[in-house]
């Protein structure tokens, strides 16, 4: 849920950048952020 500031927000990108589907717009951005941080915080063999 977004609170409203942040639907405002949503709603300016997806007219100006013409997203149609907003829902696979917000889900493809928490996965890149979530696999990024994930990638980044996991263990390596040589620092």
């Amino acid at each position: 849920m977004l609170n409203d500031s942040e639907m405002r927000a949503l709603n300016r990108f997806c007219e100006r950048y013409t997203v149609n589907n907003r829902s696979r717009l917000i889900r493809e951005a928490l996965m890149r952020s979530i696999l990024h941080r994930l990638d980044k915080d996991s263990p390596t063999l040589f620092d």
